[in-house]
C-alpha cells in the first residue's frame, strides 16, 4: 500500500491544498451570506447550486479525461475554480453567487473524479478501503485546516476570497511537476448511473444519501452556528471539529472495512452516526463536551463516502473505473443538491436544531439500505472471475448424455485432458456404431435454428 501512496503523493498533496481552499470557501460563503442579509432558505438554495454543478461535472469529466488525460483536466478545473471564487467577492448577490457556485461545483466534481479514478487504478480489492481512506484523510485534513483561516481576515472584506484563489492555484504546482505518469485507461468503458446501480444498488443509494448528509453539514453548518449564537471563531471551531473527527476515524474505518467486509462496517458506522446526530441535536452547546461530541459526529459521518466508493469499486473492472467514479460523484451530487434545500426549509420552519436531525435521517436510510442488502449474498468481481467456466455440450449431446453413451469413459478422459477436439476428429469415435436401438441425431444447424425460435 505504501508503494501506491508514494506513487500518488503529488496528487494527494494537490488535492489537499484544494480542500484547504474549499473548506474555507464553504464556511466563508455561509458567514458572508448571513452578513449580507440572505435568508436561510436563500442561502440553502445558493449553496445547493454547488452540488448541482457536481452533477454536471460528474458527466463531463470522464469524457475530458479520456480525451486529454488526468493531469490536464486537473489543471484546467483547478484554474477555473480559482477564478470563480474571486468573482464571488466582486458581485455579491444571490444570482451571481448561484452561478459561481454552479461553476465551482463542476470544477470540484471533476477534481474528485480525476483523483478517485487515479487512486482506484493504483489500488486492489485488498487495500482499496485503506487507500481511499487515506485520500479522505487528506481531504478532511485540508477542509478542517481551512476552517481556521476564517479568522485570518474580516469575512466582509475581499481578503479571504483572494487567499482561497491563491491556495487553489498553488495546488497545481505538485501535480504539474510530478514525473510519475498518470494512469492510462486505453479501453475505458462507459458506465451510466443506472448501469452502476445494476452492478451495486447499495453503493449508489448509500452514496446519494451520504451526499445529502454531507451537503447539509457543509452547506448549512455555518448558518446553523450563527443561528445558535456562535461568533466567527466558534463557527470555525465547530466546522473544524466536524472535519477533524472525520480525519481521526477515516483510516481506521477504512482498514476495518478491508479486514471485516464493507457492509458490516457500513451498518455499524451508519447506526452510530444516527445516535450521535440525535444527541447533538439536544446537547447543551455551552457544555465543554459539545465540541468533542461534534468531532464524534464528523468521525462517523465523513468516512461513509469512501466506504461507498470502495464497495462499488470492488465490483468493477479497471476499464470501468473512470466512468464509474463519475457515476458515483453523480449519485453523491443528487443527494448534495437536494439535502441542503430540504433541511434549509425545515430549519426556517422549525429552528436550527433540525440541522442534525436531517443528517440523522439520511444515515437512518443508509442503515435500512444496508440491512436490506444483507438479505442477499455479496457478489464481487473476484467471485465472477474465479468461478468455473461453463462447458459447452460435446458431440454426444448434453453432459448427462455423456455418461449414458457407450464411450463415456473415453469422453470423460478427453474432457479431463482438454482433448475433446482430438477425440471428435478420431475415426474410432466418429465411425464407431452405437450399440442398442438406433438413435436419430438431428442436424446441428437445424437444432440451433429450432432453439433460436
Amino acid at each position: 500500500m505504501l508503494q501506491e501512496i508514494k506513487a500518488s503523493w503529488a496528487l494527494l498533496l494537490g488535492i489537499g491544498f484544494i480542500m484547504v481552499g474549499n473548506g474555507l470557501q464553504g464556511t466563508l460563503l455561509g458567514v458572508r451570506a448571513s452578513l449580507e442579509g440572505f435568508e436561510v432558505l436563500t442561502t440553502g438554495v445558493v449553496m445547493s447550486f454547488y452540488f448541482s454543478g457536481m452533477l454536471v461535472g460528474s458527466i463531463v469529466t470522464p469524457k475530458l479525461v479520456a480525451r486529454v488525460g488526468h493531469i490536464r483536466v486537473f489543471a484546467a478545473l483547478a484554474s477555473a475554480a480559482s477564478i470563480a471564487i474571486l468573482l464571488h467577492s466582486v458581485y455579491v448577490n444571490p444570482y451571481t453567487w448561484s452561478l459561481m457556485r454552479l461553476v465551482t461545483g463542476i470544477c470540484f466534481s471533476g477534481l474528485f473524479v480525476v483523483t478517485e479514478s487515479w487512486l482506484n487504478d493504483r489500488a486492489s480489492n485488498e487495500n482499496r478501503g485503506a487507500i481511499l481512506s487515506i485520500y479522505m484523510v487528506v481531504v478532511t485534513l485540508g477542509m478542517g485546516s481551512g476552517q481556521f483561516l476564517l479568522n485570518v481576515a474580516d469575512p466582509a472584506s475581499t481578503d479571504l476570497f483572494i487567499l482561497i484563489s491563491v491556495i487553489i492555484s498553488f495546488a497545481l504546482v505538485p501535480i504539474l511537476l510530478t514525473a510519475r505518469p498518470a494512469p492510462a485507461f486505453d479501453q475505458a468503458e462507459s458506465m451510466s448511473l443506472f448501469a452502476l446501480y445494476k452492478v451495486s444498488p447499495l453503493a449508489v443509494i448509500s452514496n446519494a444519501l451520504t451526499g445529502a448528509a454531507h451537503g447539509t453539514a457543509f452547506g448549512l453548518g455555518a448558518v446553523y452556528g450563527l443561528q445558535k449564537g456562535f461568533d466567527n471563531s466558534l463557527v470555525a471551531l465547530f466546522m473544524a471539529s466536524f472535519l477533524w473527527g472525520g480525519f481521526l476515524l477515516q483510516w481506521p474505518i477504512g482498514w476495518l472495512s478491508d479486514k471485516y467486509g464493507r457492509r458490516g462496517i457500513m451498518l455499524i458506522t451508519a447506526m452510530a452516526a444516527v445516535v450521535m446526530c440525535l444527541l447533538a441535536s439536544v446537547w447543551d452547546i455551552s457544555s465543554s463536551s459539545y465540541i468533542p461530541l461534534i468531532a464524534m459526529v464528523g468521525g462517523l459521518v465523513m468516512p461513509m463516502y469512501s466506504l461507498c466508493v470502495a464497495y462499488a469499486s470492488d465490483r468493477l473492472s479497471p476499464e470501468q473505473i473512470v466512468s464509474a467514479s463519475g457515476a458515483m460523484v453523480m449519485a453523491s451530487g443528487i443527494g448534495l443538491s437536494v439535502g441542503p434545500i430540504l433541511v434549509a426549509f425545515a430549519m426556517s420552519s422549525f429552528g436550527p436544531d433540525v440541522y442534525f436531525i436531517g443528517i440523522a435521517l439520511a444515515f437512518l436510510a443508509i442503515t435500512l439500505a444496508v440491512l436490506n442488502s444483507m438479505c442477499y449474498r455479496e457478489v464481487t468481481l473476484a467471485d465472477v472471475e474465479d468461478q468455473s467456466p461453463i462447458l459447452a455440450a460435446g458431440v454426444i449431446g448434453t453432459p448427462i448424455a455423456a455418461f449414458t453413451a457407450p464411450d463415456a469413459q473415453d469422453y470423460a478422459e478427453a474432457l479431463e485432458e482438454d482433448e475433446l477436439e482430438l477425440l471428435d476428429d478420431s475415426d474410432e469415435w466418429t465411425q464407431a456404431p452405437i450399440a442398442g436401438p438406433e438413435i436419430a441425431v438431428p442436424d446441428a444447424d437445424a437444432s440451433a435454428e429450432e432453439d433460436h425460435y
